[in-house]
C-alpha cells in the first residue's frame, strides 16, 4: 500500500474544487493533449534530483516507479515508511512551483504557501 499525493498545475485562482474535478477527470481517463506545464517540469526535475525515479537509488521513497507524469499533474506514490523530510520536500517544491497538492487519502487540497499568505 502506498501513500498517494499528486501535484497539479492549474490556472491561477484555481480552487480545491477545481483540483478535485481535475482528479476525477484523470481517473475517468480524460486527459488533455498539450505540452507539460513548465511548473510541473521544474517540480519533476527538482524532486527527482533529490529522489531519483529512473532508476531509484537505495532508500528510495517511491512505492511505484517511474513517477506518473501528465501535462497538468504528477502522481507521487510514496512508500508509507518514507521519511517525513520527503513529504516536507514535496510540499516545499510544490509551493515554489505554484502547484496545488492533492492528498488522495482524504481528498485534501493544499494551495501553494504563497497563495495562503495574506497579501
Amino acid at each position: 500500500m502506498s501513500f498517494d499525493l499528486s501535484v497539479w498545475a492549474l490556472t491561477d485562482g484555481a480552487t480545491p474544487e477545481d483540483v478535485r474535478a481535475a482528479v476525477q477527470r484523470c481517473r475517468q481517463g480524460q486527459h488533455s493533449e498539450r505540452q507539460p506545464d513548465p511548473r510541473l517540469v521544474a517540480f519533476y526535475r527538482a524532486i527527482t534530483a533529490r529522489y531519483p525515479d529512473r532508476p531509484a537509488g537505495p532508500g528510495s521513497p517511491w512505492a511505484v516507479l517511474p513517477l506518473h507524469t501528465a501535462a497538468d499533474h504528477i502522481e507521487l506514490k510514496l512508500d508509507p515508511g518514507c521519511p517525513d523530510q520527503v513529504l516536507l520536500d514535496i510540499e516545499g517544491l510544490a509551493g515554489e512551483c505554484r502547484l496545488m497538492l492533492f492528498d488522495a487519502q482524504d481528498g485534501s487540497v493544499y494551495p501553494p504557501p504563497s497563495a495562503r499568505m495574506p497579501g
